[in-house]
C-alpha cells in the first residue's frame, strides 16, 4: 500500500524552478518508493547495484548517455563522478526538472551538490512516515501552536487515540512497517536488518569504521540519551572512544537522517542561555528496538517513556516543516542558567511560541510554568504556546496556553 507523502508537492514545485532535485533522508523513508510512485514515466537507476556503480564511475558520459534525462539516480554519492556530468548537462540545457537525485549519507551528496551543483539543485530533506500522512489528513500546513491550525487540523479529521498513538510510536516511522499488516517478530527482523544494513552500505562507505561493535555501543549510547542535552563525554564513554571519534561518528548520523540536534534559542542579549544542543534520536521504532523495549507495553512501562514520547513529538513537528520544503525549521528549546526549560520553541518571525511535551493526558499548569521566560526576551512577542500530551481533545490550560493532544501536532 502506498501513502501519499506530503512532500509531493515541494517536489513538483521545485522541478518546476530547478534543473535538479536532490532528496535526502535515511535510508528506506521512502525516497526513490515516492519518486517512482509520482514520476512512473521517468527512467529510474539505482547506484546500490555493484555493476550499476562500476559502470558509472568507469564511463559517466557513456551512463548519462543510456541514463538520458529526466531520470531519476538512486544512491548518487555512491559515484561521485556523476556530479559534474550533471553540471556540464544542465549547464548546456537548463530545461527544468531533469535529475531527480536521491542519497541516505547527505555529508557526501551535499559535499558534491555544493562543489558542483551550487544554483543548479533544489534540496529536499525526507523523514520516516508522518502520523498526518498515515492518516491521510490532507492539510500539509507545517505545525504552529495556534487556534487556526488547530481548527484546520480538526477540520482535516485528525482525531486522537491512545493505543493507537503508542503502538505507532513503538513501531516507528519507515514505510515498509506500514505495507502489510505485521507482528513483533517482523518488527524485530525489519529492524535487525535495516540496522546492519546501515552499518554495510552507509557508515563503512562513509567513516571507514573497523570497530563495529564499538560503533554499535555508540548508536545505542545516543538513542539511550536521546531528548536530553548533548553530552559528548557520556557518549564517548560509553563506547569507549575519544571525543574526536564520537565527534565524528555523530556527524555520520545526523547526516544519514537518524539523529537531529535541536539548537537552543540565543540571542546576544541572552547570557544567561544554555548553547548546548538537545540530542533527538528520530525514529522512535529504531531508538526502541536498539533499548531492548520490545512491546508497547514495555515501552510504556519503561524508565524510557517520556524521552521516547518527546522524540516522537518532535520529530512529527519537524517532518511538518520539511515536508513543506523548509530544510532549516525555526525549531529551537529553551533553557537558562536557572535551569527554566521549556521544550520546544516555534519561531515564526519575532514571535516565540514555547510547547511543553508531557506524557500524561492531564497536565496541570505548572508544566507552562517556564513560558513566562519568553516575554524577558528582547526584541520577541511572546506567542500563543500549547502542552503537547495525551489528552483527548483541546482546552485550555493557561492564559494563550491549551492542552493539545499529539493527534493535532
Amino acid at each position: 500500500m502506498y501513502y501519499h507523502r506530503h512532500i509531493e508537492p515541494v517536489v513538483a514545485r521545485i522541478a518546476k524552478r530547478k534543473p535538479v532535485i536532490v532528496i535526502t533522508g535515511a535510508r528506506q523513508v521512502g525516497k526513490s518508493t515516492m519518486l517512482r510512485e509520482v514520476y512512473n514515466g521517468i527512467r529510474y537507476v539505482t547506484l546500490n547495484h555493484p555493476l550499476v556503480r562500476q559502470s558509472a564511475a568507469e564511463n559517466p558520459s557513456l551512463f548519462f548517455e543510456q541514463n538520458k534525462p529526466p531520470v531519476i539516480v538512486d544512491e548518487i554519492q555512491k559515484s561521485t563522478g556523476l556530479f559534474d556530468y550533471v553540471k556540464d548537462i544542465v549547464d548546456e540545457d537548463k530545461t527544468k526538472g531533469q535529475f531527480y537525485l536521491t542519497g541516505s549519507q547527505s555529508l557526501a551528496l551535499m559535499k558534491n551538490v555544493g562543489d558542483s551543483l551550487a544554483g543548479r539543485a533544489g534540496v529536499i530533506k525526507l523523514l520516516g512516515m508522518s502520523a498526518r500522512e498515515l492518516d491521510r489528513i490532507a492539510y500539509r500546513e507545517p505545525f504552529v501552536p495556534t487556534q487556526k491550525h488547530f481548527s484546520a487540523m480538526a477540520a482535516a479529521g485528525a482525531k486522537f487515540s491512545y493505543d493507537k498513538t503508542v503502538e505507532r510510536i513503538h513501531k516507528g516511522f519507515f514505510p515498509e512497517l506500514y505495507e502489510t499488516e505485521s507482528d513483533l517478530a517482523d518488527w524485530s527482523d525489519y529492524y535487525s536488518s535495516y540496522f546492519q544494513t546501515y552499518i554495510e552500505k552507509d557508515v563503512k562507505d562513509a567513516l571507514n569504521i573497523q570497530d563495529e561493535p564499538a560503533f554499535t555501543k555508540f548508536v545505542k549510547a545516543a538513542a539511550s540519551l536521546t531528548a536530553e542535552m548533548l553530552n559528548m563525554s557520556t557518549l564517548a564513554e560509553f563506547c569507549g572512544k575519544d571525543a574526536k571519534t564520537v565527534q565524528k561518528w555523530l556527524s555520520a548520523l545526523q547526516s544519514s537522517g537518524l539523529v537531529y540536534l535541536l539548537e537552543p534559542y540565543y540571542d546576544n542579549f541572552g547570557k544567561r542561555l544554555i548553547k548546548t544542543p538537545k540530542l533527538y534520536f528520530l525514529d522512535t521504532g529504531l531508538a526502541c528496538w536498539l533499548l531492548g523495549w520490545n512491546t508497547p507495553g514495555q515501552l510504556v512501562d519503561g524508565a524510557m517513556w517520556g524521552h521516547i514520547f518527546e522524540s516522537f513529538v518532535f520529530a512529527e513537528v519537524l517532518k511538518s516543516y520539511y515536508n513543506d520544503g523548509i530544510v532549516a525549521p525555526p525549531l529551537f528549546y529553551y533553557r537558562d542558567k536557572d535551569k527554566n526549560e521549556i521544550d520546544l520553541i516555534v519561531k515564526d518571525g519575532d514571535t516565540l511560541h514555547p510547547v511543553e511535551i508531557k506524557t500524561t493526558s492531564d497536565p496541570k499548569r505548572s508544566a507552562a510554568s517556564a513560558f513566562a521566560q519568553l516575554a524577558k526576551l528582547p526584541g520577541i512577542t511572546a506567542g500563543s504556546g500549547a502542552v503537547l500530551c495525551m489528552s483527548r481533545e483541546i482546552l485550555p490550560l493557561a492564559e494563550n496556553v491549551w492542552t493539545v493532544p499529539v493527534s493535532a501536532i
